[in-house]
């Protein structure tokens, strides 16, 4: 089956699309409650919107990472190894991040739940510029030689395009943490996050555009262009639907704006998965770089059956917590003292 390396390319963007739709907010929303001023019971409420689903959303980042690895194995040792010293960075923060938002309410002194917030927001920060500067190098190239091993030393990964990328990811996580806010809270808070959004909307999207401009003009497709023309008319419907008080519907077209980006990045890049700034000739392709077709076919069966649940119970928790908050649903800070005997 000569289709199913193709079917899975397309599967793994996929589940980078989910993941930066949806992870891409709850991470802005650590960096707003990390980085941010805000009072306690502001930040306790920005906690409780991402509550229910920010470990849901992180499954999609570990089922890309596990599609990889079986469906296209020498895509993913190259750029696993190419990238390790960056995406241990990356996991490192990842488990600062999700530690904070489990341990910031039990902390007892203002220092810890202070520390704990940076925790949280740094934590959020390189998670963000990781991924992006990761997924940047996966389509704009790294130094590999002909058995698809890094040349250069260890930051040999740094490179203009993965700056780009990382920015990208950061600014659009912000700018949808914000959005969501909109849609999620009541109150002072959807004011200020709306007033934000519609002052720095364009900005937050630039890094982004420019980064599939960047991949499409080094691999023009037809296709591919449409894709960005759609993006970019998302975002201008995101801009007036905001700004005319539609929420729900302006997060809708942002999320729009972001998957046909990265429809257009990627489709621009096949058949190239990895592809080698020091000789085309080392690219990996989805034909070089895949599984064996009976690998890729017991995968296909078991997705068929899987994902359909895992998006079923995601849709479900999405819809059961899916009322606004307020400032005053959240109760006053109580500490619990021992009894020393």
């Amino acid at each position: 089956m000569e289709w199913l390396p193709t079917l899975w390319f397309i599967v793994i963007a996929i589940l980078w699309c989910g993941y930066l739709f949806l992870e891409g907010f709850d991470l802005g929303v650590g960096m707003l409650i990390g980085l941010g001023k805000s009072t306690e019971k502001r930040k306790r409420l920005l906690l409780n919107t991402i509550g229910p689903v920010w470990d849901g959303n992180e499954v999609w980042l570990l089922t890309a990472g596990g599609a990889t690895f079986a469906a296209f194995p020498h895509w993913y040792a190259s750029l696993f190894s190419a990238l390790y010293i960056p995406l241990t960075i990356v996991l490192i923060a990842l488990i600062f991040r999700a530690v904070a938002i489990e341990y910031r309410g039990k902390a007892i002194t203002a220092l810890t739940r202070k520390a704990w917030d940076l925790a949280l927001g740094l934590g959020s920060l390189i998670a963000a510029f990781g991924v992006g500067a990761m997924l940047a190098s996966t389509t704009l190239g790294l130094p590999l030689n002909e058995n698809g091993d890094r040349i250069g030393g260890a930051f040999a990964w740094l490179t203009w395009h993965a700056v780009l990328g990382g920015v990208a990811a950061v600014a659009f996580c912000w700018i949808h943490a914000l959005a969501f806010l909109r849609l999620k809270t009541d109150g002072p808070v959807r004011e200020e996050a709306g007033k934000l959004v519609g002052r720095w909307l364009p900005v937050a999207a630039i890094p982004m555009l420019l980064w599939a401009v960047w991949v499409l003009a080094n691999n023009n497709s037809t296709l591919a262009w449409v894709c960005l023309a759609l993006s970019v008319v998302a975002l201008i419907a995101a801009g007036v639907m905001g700004r005319s008080g539609k929420e729900g519907k302006s997060f809708i077209a942002l999320g729009v704006m972001l998957l046909a980006a990265v429809a257009a990045i990627f489709i621009a890049a096949y058949p190239v998965v990895l592809p080698s700034t020091l000789d085309s000739a080392f690219d990996l392709t989805v034909d070089n770089a895949s599984s064996t077709p009976y690998t890729l076919k017991l995968m296909s069966i078991v997705a068929a059956f899987g994902v359909p649940l895992v998006l079923a119970y995601q849709a479900w928790s999405y819809w059961v917590f899916r009322k606004r908050l307020r400032e005053e649903h959240i109760p006053e800070t109580h500490h619990v003292t021992s009894i020393v005997k």
